[in-house]
């Protein structure tokens, strides 16, 4: 199938339109509410076809949790209801192309076609505890933000995923797992392919899913969205009342380097994130995760660290409550940009520590096979 030409961008300005409309709903996007919702708004459908919400419940557990693709077997359901569920939504599934395992770290990349033909990577990441499990999901078929250290933005936007096309991927990985017996889904992060708060809508709704008792049951507070600065969709998840944790790529407070490495600091200045994020905080009472992609001779400088501290408003009593999580580069086919020297990295450290802004450095892993902080892409089939 010929999917849609790359979106445009440059510089100056961001598209922020999806090209193309995600695949209708299935189970797996579904909560047991959602789930009645829709079956009741389906006309010629007899009361016995309609689940109730308990059986909603049980059916959708039996899809995200025990991850079986068919109506049998799901217990304690009117078999009537059940049917008509399966008949009339049915489950949705992205198909293994190619599974990558490192040879360096316990990273795992996967790539899925998309029943439209789309392709998306997911990345397993192994936590410190044994047996536990992030998994990293994309939210879209490319990314419309064209940030110039992230592979993704070459790709152009093609589409948003559906809110099951994201759960689908958590719940791919959760049967791995439990076929293996090599542990659980402890987190889930929004990090892969695509921005997610460009896709709010559906990545809210597949959250509801992710963390629901009936769902993949991920605690909130095991979740993190990141994004490069969306603010309405920052609003959204503070309106929504999401115990999710909000990650933000910042990579420089200097707003005229942030232009030219993040085309979105255009249309959202890094100031209107950073206030959205104190909304967030307000409602969520929980620090906000900012990310810094490290690029040698480009954002390392004490100039670098002294915009930051004051854009989050250290000492002030406007300070945002953060923590920075520093990343390097990692390469990329067409990158121009290079990782810091260790002696780089550290004078930007301490100029930071003497600055009062609290830092961690993160690893980034699965570098061999693609599978680290901004290198994930894909090739159109």
């Amino acid at each position: 199938m010929q999917l849609p030409v790359r979106a445009a961008h440059d510089e100056g300005s961001v598209s922020l339109v999806a090209k193309k409309a995600a695949p209708r709903e299935r189970l797996q996007g579904m909560t047991p509410e959602r789930l009645v919702e829709r079956m009741n708004a389906i006309e010629g459908l007899a009361d016995n076809e309609r689940p109730t919400l308990d059986e909603a419940r049980r059916i959708i557990a039996h899809v995200v949790q025990r991850g079986s693709d068919v109506g049998l077997g799901v217990r304690n359901v009117r078999a009537s209801a059940r049917d008509a569920a399966f008949a009339h939504i049915g489950v949705g599934k992205l198909e293994l192309v190619e599974r990558h395992a490192s040879a360096v770290d316990p990273f795992v990349k996967y790539l899925f076609e998309c029943e439209d033909g789309a392709r998306i990577e997911t990345v397993r990441i192994p936590l410190h505890k044994e047996g536990r499990f992030s998994i990293c999901v994309s939210s879209q078929v490319g990314c419309a933000l064209g940030c110039r250290f992230c592979a993704t933005g070459t790709m152009g936007l093609v589409r948003h995923l559906a809110a099951w096309e994201i759960v689908e991927q958590v719940r791919h990985v959760s049967r791995e797992l439990k076929q293996e017996g090599l542990g659980r889904v402890h987190g889930v992060v929004f990090q892969g392919m695509g921005e997610p708060l460009h896709n709010v809508d559906n990545v809210l709704d597949a959250l509801d899913v992710i963390t629901n008792p009936c769902g993949v049951a991920v605690d909130g507070r095991a979740v993190t969205v990141c994004t490069a600065g969306i603010v309405p969709g920052i609003r959204a998840m503070a309106e929504r009342g999401t115990r999710a944790r909000l990650a933000i790529s910042v990579t420089t407070a200097r707003s005229d380097v942030r232009r030219s490495l993040m085309p979105i600091e255009k249309k959202y200045p890094l100031s209107e994130v950073l206030d959205a994020a104190r909304a967030f905080v307000a409602q969520n009472n929980r620090l906000v995760m900012l990310s810094f992609a490290l690029l040698a001779g480009v954002n390392t400088s004490d100039e670098d660290a002294a915009a930051l501290a004051e854009a989050i408003g250290v000492g002030t009593d406007r300070a945002l409550p953060v923590r920075l999580s520093l990343v390097e580069h990692n390469a990329f086919e067409g990158t121009a940009f290079t990782r810091p020297s260790d002696e780089e990295f550290a004078r930007f450290v301490d100029a930071l520590g003497r600055l009062g802004v609290p830092v961690v450095r993160r690893y980034s892993g699965g570098g061999d096979i693609g599978a680290a902080c901004g290198q994930l892409v894909v090739e159109r089939p």
